[in-house]
């Protein structure tokens, strides 16, 4: 966590990293703890010892530039990629216990996972069975979804003549088809109009407020400082900076007021550089 040590002085960066986040209260109420979690690509190391940890029916936000290694992240949390490295437990569980693990969580990836020649009942109802979801309760638990993301009245259309907004929407129905206590959401509004959006986030709300915990990755900042409780940055593969917005903005360079949208913006350029990441 980003703090001061107490006599006054401005925070620096380095008491925003992952060694200071073992004394913050979100450890001692966490679902998630992730301790100094590696993963290699031959020489390249994507995910270079990144620790953190989520509390229970927390919002955190996880933000960087494009190879940040973000996404590389999420995939060892998912069960996707195994870690050369570290420790993951969710809920008490080990990413060893693989198939607990996988009932605990919720993806909602940033590429549709939809079959476009399906309708959206379809769609569900084949997550459903993949989630063992049991017989008895599929139907509801898809008119629920449907409900929630407000696509009730087009459960019966095939997902190809839905708009780009209403597929991100049903996107997000798998990952909480199962009701996972654990949700990571991987850049959920790409492409969405204003009204999409503004539904995706009244339902990460709705989520957060019914005790789920979430993991939010995105490139949009103002979401990040809407959404999140705290927030870590990562940039080549490790966490520069973590801790509440309040806190973040305090290890600017140029003393200011903690505001919204653009403080959380101008501290990333800070701490990533300008450098392209194509």
């Amino acid at each position: 966590m980003a703090r001061g040590s107490g006599h006054g002085e401005m925070p620096t960066a380095q008491a925003a990293t992952a060694g200071a986040w073992e004394t913050t209260a979100a450890v001692r109420n966490a679902l998630v703890t992730v301790r100094g979690l590696t993963k290699r690509f031959g020489k390249r190391t994507a995910v270079d010892g990144v620790s953190f940890a989520i509390g229970r029916g927390e919002i955190f936000g996880l933000l960087g530039p494009n190879g940040a290694g973000k996404s590389t992240t999420v995939n060892i949390l998912s069960t996707y990629l195994p870690p050369d490295g570290g420790e993951v437990t969710i809920a008490g569980h080990t990413l060893r216990e693989s198939m607990t693990v996988k009932h605990l969580i919720g993806v909602v990836p940033q590429e549709l996972a939809l079959y476009e020649d399906l309708t959206a009942c379809e769609n569900l109802e084949f997550f459903a069975r993949l989630y063992d979801v049991p017989r008895a309760e599929r139907a509801a638990r898809v008119r629920d979804a449907l409900e929630r993301v407000g696509l009730a009245d087009r459960g019966r259309e095939p997902v190809k003549g839905f708009s780009g907004g209403m597929k991100r929407r049903l996107n997000l129905a798998m990952g909480i088809l199962h009701r996972p206590a654990f949700l990571m959401l991987d850049e959920p509004t790409v492409g969405v109009d204003p009204q999409s959006r503004e539904k995706i986030f009244d339902i990460i709300t709705d989520l957060q407020n019914s005790g789920t915990t979430l993991l939010y990755t995105t490139h949009y900042m103002e979401e990040a400082e809407r959404l999140c409780g705290r927030i870590a940055i990562m940039d080549d593969g490790r966490i520069v900076a973590s801790g509440t917005l309040e806190e973040l903005l305090r290890l600017r360079v140029e003393e200011i007021v903690a505001e919204r949208p653009r403080g959380l913006e101008q501290l990333f350029i800070q701490l990533t550089g300008k450098r392209l990441r194509d």
